[in-house]
């Protein structure tokens, strides 16, 4: 089964069931014994993806879960059930300076170029420093991981477990045009998250960055998307 080709997509509620035995419902005011409690995993939508997850099917879940040992507990509970939770990309395109906070602590992965980590952060990103240190900033508002994208110097990475920056460079060519070049990169990157997730964060922005370092040398935007077969395919072992 491919976790990240999915059969089965549902959207839907994710609940953590608290449940008593008694013998009777209590009427309006009255306190009655249970005989049993119990925590259990419901809620329709959860349930229908569990069960079509057992039969066979390969499935993902579209749901919201908080956080806090009830969410956690419910992921894990997806997963010991090859239902597949997939990792989320934020682009603040257009960015906004006063970027409501929860973007920061809900987003797995938070990609931004020069002049949108500037907007956010206030640094201004001229150089790989500058973009390490404006990831950094971004590290500080609640940010896991953070890539600030730099288009012919390729991309810088910090993150939560290993917060020094890394620049991870490209090989340069010659642009023809550059429209959508940061849409390639951020759409070959959740292709790599879903299908190769055990590459590292390094090894999949230096493929994404190769594969947006194509689109830039052809006119248009999705015109210049390259095709899997275009590709060396040795992008894809």
């Amino acid at each position: 089964m491919d976790p990240a080709s999915p059969q089965v997509v549902v959207v839907g509620s994710c609940m953590t069931d608290l449940v008593s035995i008694t013998p009777r419902l209590p009427r309006a005011g009255e306190t009655i014994h249970g005989s049993k409690f119990f925590i259990g995993f419901g809620g329709k939508g959860a349930n229908q993806c569990i069960q079509a997850s057992r039969l066979g099917a390969c499935t993902a879940m579209v749901c919201k879960v908080g956080d806090d040992s009830f969410g956690n507990n419910y992921i894990e509970n997806f997963r010991k059930n090859d239902v597949c939770t997939v990792r989320t990309i934020f682009n603040p395109a257009p960015a906004v300076a006063d970027l409501d906070p929860a973007f920061y602590t809900h987003s797995d992965v938070f990609c931004c170029n020069e002049s949108e980590a500037e907007i956010l952060t206030g640094v201004q990103v001229k150089s790989p420093s500058d973009a390490g240190a404006a990831g950094s900033e971004l590290l500080a508002r609640g940010c896991q991981l953070v890539l600030v994208t730099l288009g012919g110097e390729g991309c810088v990475i910090v993150s939560k477990e290993d917060p020094k920056p890394k620049h991870i460079a490209t090989h340069k060519v010659k642009a023809v045009d550059t429209t959508g070049a940061g849409d390639s990169f951020i759409g070959a990157l959740a292709f790599f998250l879903a299908h190769y997730p055990q590459l590292s964060m390094e090894e999949m922005v230096k493929r994404s960055n190769h594969i947006a370092s194509v689109s830039v040398q052809a006119a248009g935007t999705q015109t210049s998307y390259p095709h899997r077969k275009d590709l060396p395919q040795d992008i894809f072992s």
